[in-house]
């Protein structure tokens, strides 16, 4: 009986540890309207020893969800590496408005903010926007 007790005491600790251990920019995040007014929201979580984000859901400038946009559920980040200090770099970014993909960093703040950044020419010119959590 004790070693039951045991087991499962050791199994419950290594949930509440597994969940602790989440990155803090885990979870769904709103981007900044683009030229259209139209945003996305982007989940983000860790991918093997990375952390990547896919286009969860997208919206027109009215918040209308946008059930045929074309890029639902592709990656728009990979790669990215935990710097320490809510820094992020060593990832890409793709710019679904461009077509294109960047390097990219991403700096988390205390208010919950996230500022992401498709950069160019080794990290020289950048291009960036703040998203917000959603959950």
């Amino acid at each position: 009986m004790k070693k039951t007790t045991f087991v499962a005491a050791l199994g419950l600790a290594s949930l509440i540890s597994g969940a602790a251990m989440a990155d803090p920019v885990d979870g769904l995040w709103k981007t900044q309207p683009g030229d259209t007014g139209g945003y996305l929201h982007v989940s983000i979580a860790e991918c093997g020893s990375a952390i990547c984000g896919t286009i969860d859901t997208a919206f027109d400038k009215d918040g209308n969800e946008q059930l045929e946009y074309e890029n639902l559920g592709k990656q728009i980040i990979w790669d990215m590496v935990s710097d320490g200090d809510g820094t992020y770099g060593g990832g890409k970014i793709w710019a679904p408005d461009r077509d294109k993909t960047y390097s990219s960093k991403m700096t988390l703040d205390s208010q919950n903010k996230l500022t992401v950044k498709g950069c160019v020419a080794g990290g020289l010119v950048c291009r960036g926007q703040d998203w917000t959590r959603v959950q």
